[in-house]
């Protein structure tokens, strides 16, 4: 353990004011969605950090008094996760432990980084709390386990997390069953578990569960999984225009708690580009059922997404290329947004790093940002050892292979700041190198703690493909020909040479270290302006919560990104005030016509192309353990084939999965262009 932000016998909450404060979260009408008043909170967090931490995170159990204080919720999870370190040896004494607890603390408080809602939500509470955000879990063809399948998911989603599992050894409807007929196939058990999603509660609160639903592109029944949710949409604009309520019809929506992805391999998409034939094959005997072109089976990816948003795509041997461990089983699905990318029975341990908050008079923070890495990677072993699971399998693999995901949120409110463009090579390689950092440091950390305490059970059956795969993210840094960031670059070069002379004498103490989530509430809490690696939306938003209210967001970078360009205050004045009356600077005056690259957002008059976004997913990939969680947005005029164009490009581009989404094109959206 180091102290990067406090001091021995000093407080870490002592770092930031405080103040009391109401805070609430009203509707587009003006009525109250939620309101508490009285809330202890350091000064520096916004109204909407703090309403949002109030609504998702305080505790409300019966063996606890309910929470009304940020430094409470802090305490009460840091203290859990020391102790934690402590027992596992983590952290070797009272003094580490202490360290750990307000450094950790500190990280929190100044807003530098996070953990995923499970974490808040249940460590303290209970002596065993589910803290773990993504699962994938694994499927068997048969009704017991299909109904155990409810069971564990229904534990995930009660505790907060969400769960993804691949349907493709469950026998399709084309195939008979022991008794005589036919099997009901996967997406009729699909729209079963569907159901339960929509009814339980993470933590009593009003999110529902979250699903991550995969279908091999040979299962006989794929055409029927691509186009399932489809259907209901245009099932629900029925409804509508029949006269009904919109809250009402959208309950009413099956698959409306998962995303649909589709996986397949580079034979396919070969296949599909040369006009080739595509063999679905039954599960039970591996016969062809049905012949038809690939081109065809791709084309309707495309036109289901751009109906309603699904299926996504997930490219199975780019995953395989990048597997740490092959050698304990394949990589089937990811968690409900794509991140995570490992075996089924698993667990990951989430928590993010607020890239903004480590840029220091227009210099990134290295020492800061890699210290905090290296404690992230610390308590998120310690989580491992702390938390409870769903099943005794996915505990025993949680404890083998010990997978944690640190990734990051706010890169293109970081890119506006400094004036780059998102789309642009430099934009794109500040963040390659910043996640080339952030792994090689999390990897260099791990390799430290085997030492320490040992590697994952599972290392030594999977060294040579491990080693493997750290070998391909050094020549990913090798090949990049960037000169800037330099100290950013020079400092990730120099990390990843420690973690070639580490990891093959201790071995690592995880499967995998990094990855890029979505980031929703805990950007928020971190008062992040974009979430993940996606560009801002627009300057201006609404943003509608899923257990009521909206807010209005404007972007704050935008001001900095003006002021890093030379304009006067006269001008950033004028400029802010017509990126909130339009959500976005194209044709402003006062804005040089080299410039508005710098604000260009997902939406808008001349919004980020489709190759933006997948370009800047194809910078990071190769310096990522996991995946991204990543959407292409699509104007609402979006023709079919330009969906299509994205999923080959993601393929070819080296990405692990893709979705897209065209605007409107489901009835409803949680996020939209400033109304007003």
């Amino acid at each position: 353990m180091r102290r990067a932000l406090t001091r021995a016998g000093t407080s870490a909450f002592e770092l930031v004011e405080w103040c009391e404060r109401s805070v609430q979260i009203t509707e587009r009408d003006g009525s109250v969605a939620f309101a508490c008043e009285d809330i202890e909170a350091p000064i520096s967090w916004s109204n909407l950090a703090v309403a949002v931490v109030a609504r998702r995170y305080f505790a409300r159990a019966p063996s606890a008094a309910p929470e009304r204080s940020v430094r409470t919720l802090v305490e009460r999870v840091v203290e859990a996760i020391a102790s934690w370190a402590q027992a596992a040896g983590q952290a070797a004494d009272a003094e580490e432990r202490e360290a750990l607890q307000h450094e950790l603390a500190a990280l929190v408080l100044t807003q530098r980084a996070t953990f995923a809602t499970p974490v808040w939500l249940n460590a303290g509470l209970t002596e065993r709390p589910l803290t773990s955000a993504c699962f994938i879990l694994k499927a068997e063809d048969s009704i017991p386990d299909l109904l155990d399948w409810n069971t564990r998911e229904g534990l995930i989603f009660q505790q907060g997390g969400g769960a993804g599992i691949n349907l493709s050894p469950i026998r399709s409807s084309r195939e008979p069953v022991s008794r005589g007929g036919l099997a009901s196939g996967p997406v009729s058990f699909m729209r079963a578990t569907d159901a339960w999603a929509a009814t339980i509660r993470a933590g009593g609160r009003a999110r529902r569960g979250a699903k991550m639903v995969v279908l091999d592109a040979s299962h006989p029944d794929i055409l029927e999984f691509i186009d399932a949710k489809a259907r209901e949409e245009d099932r629900g604009r029925t409804l509508l225009a029949a006269g009904y309520p919109l809250q009402e019809v959208v309950a009413s929506l099956a698959f409306q708690h998962a995303n649909h992805s589709v996986r397949v391999s580079d034979e396919f998409m070969q296949l599909a580009l040369s006009g080739g034939p595509w063999a679905l094959r039954a599960v039970t005997t591996d016969e062809t059922l049905q012949t038809l072109p690939a081109r065809r089976l791709l084309s309707a990816c495309a036109q289901a997404a751009s109906r309603c948003g699904d299926p996504g795509m997930q490219f199975a041997d780019q995953i395989e290329r990048w597997h740490t461990c092959p050698n304990t089983g394949p990589i089937t699905a990811s968690n409900p947004c794509g991140e995570f990318l490992h075996v089924a029975d698993s667990a990951c341990n989430l928590a993010t790093l607020n890239l903004l908050a480590f840029l220091k008079a227009r210099e990134f923070d290295v020492e800061g940002f890699t210290a905090a890495v290296e404690l992230l990677v610390l308590a998120q072993d310690a989580i491992v050892d702390g938390s409870g699971y769903p099943s005794q399998q996915i505990e025993r693999n949680a404890h083998r292979l010990r997978q944690i995901g640190i990734g990051y949120a706010n890169l293109a409110a970081l890119l506006m700041t400094l004036g780059i463009p998102y789309d642009s090579d430099e934009g794109r390689d500040w963040a390659a190198a910043i996640t080339a950092l952030m792994t090689a440091v999390a990897y260099r950390r791990s390799a430290e703690l085997a030492a320490a305490l040992g590697p994952f059970a599972e290392f030594e059956r999977n060294r040579e493909p491990m080693l493997r795969v750290i070998g391909l993210h050094v020549d990913a840094l090798d090949g990049l020909a960037a000169e800037e960031p330099a100290e950013v670059l020079q400092a990730a070069r120099r990390e990843w040479v420690r973690v070639v002379a580490l990891a093959p004498k201790h071995g690592l103490r995880n499967a995998q270290t990094t990855l890029i989530p979505p980031t929703g509430t805990v950007s928020l809490m971190l008062d992040c302006e974009t979430t993940g690696i996606e560009p801002y939306y627009a300057l201006t938003t609404v943003k509608h919560f899923a257990d009521g209210g909206q807010v209005r967001l404007s972007s704050r970078a935008l001001l900095d990104g003006l002021a890093a360009l030379g304009h006067s205050t006269r001008t950033i004045e004028t400029l802010s005030e017509y990126a909130l009356d339009h959500g976005h600077l194209t044709d402003a005056p006062g804005l040089r016509n080299d410039e508005a690259a710098v604000f260009q957002t997902a939406t808008g008059p001349q919004p980020l192309s489709p190759a933006a976004h997948l370009q800047m997913v194809a910078a990071v990939q190769p310096f990522l353990s996991g995946g991204v969680s990543k959407t292409v947005p699509l104007p609402t005029d979006a023709p079919v084939e330009a969906i299509e164009d994205v999923f080959i490009a993601a393929w070819r581009s080296g990405l692990k999965s893709i979705a897209v989404y065209r605007d409107g094109s489901k009835l409803q959206q949680p996020l939209t262009i400033d109304e007003d």
